[in-house]
């Protein structure tokens, strides 16, 4: 048998070709396997975002709600603050539910008072307003919280 360079010739230009369509098969399957890839990291990136903008939009209504409740706060405290200066001043009194106990003394004139008119003691009068601000601090507390849960954690989800 001869040897021809036409079949040789031939026989390289087939090799050839066969290398030449794995090679492009090999890049084509990388191109969409990056492809894949590429669409993968963009929905990611897009559900990342979204979360993000929720969560931005939830921490503005968080701050919302705090600076309202916050400012009825400061607002009711600045009231009780006012009346206990006004008591203080005596341009108001505090109005108690008591009743006196009578003295009955055989010493006592029968035309005067047994005794002068109820009232709070300063440590008592003290506690009242301590307690005012306390009962407004937790009525703003619960509401603020109560606020929180419907607007923030049972929020329907976008």
């Amino acid at each position: 048998m001869a040897f021809s360079w036409r079949t040789m010739a031939v026989g390289i230009l087939v090799v050839g070709i066969v290398v030449a369509g794995r090679l492009a098969f090999h890049y084509r399957d990388s191109y969409h396997h990056a492809l894949d890839k590429q669409r993968e990291f963009a929905q990611l990136a897009e559900t990342r975002q979204k979360a993000i903008i929720d969560m931005q939009a939830r921490q503005r209504v968080v701050a919302d709600i705090d600076a309202k409740y916050s400012r009825e706060l400061t607002d009711a405290k600045a009231t009780i603050d006012q009346l206990e200066r006004n008591v203080i001043a005596g341009n108001q009194r505090l109005r108690v539910n008591a009743s006196c106990k009578s003295v009955s003394s055989p010493t006592t004139a029968s035309c005067l008072d047994d005794g002068t008119r109820a009232g709070l003691t300063d440590a008592a009068q003290r506690d009242y307003f301590t307690l005012r601000k306390r009962i407004e601090t937790a009525r703003s507390q619960i509401a603020g919280l109560q606020d929180y849960i419907r607007n923030v954690c049972l929020a329907p989800k976008d």
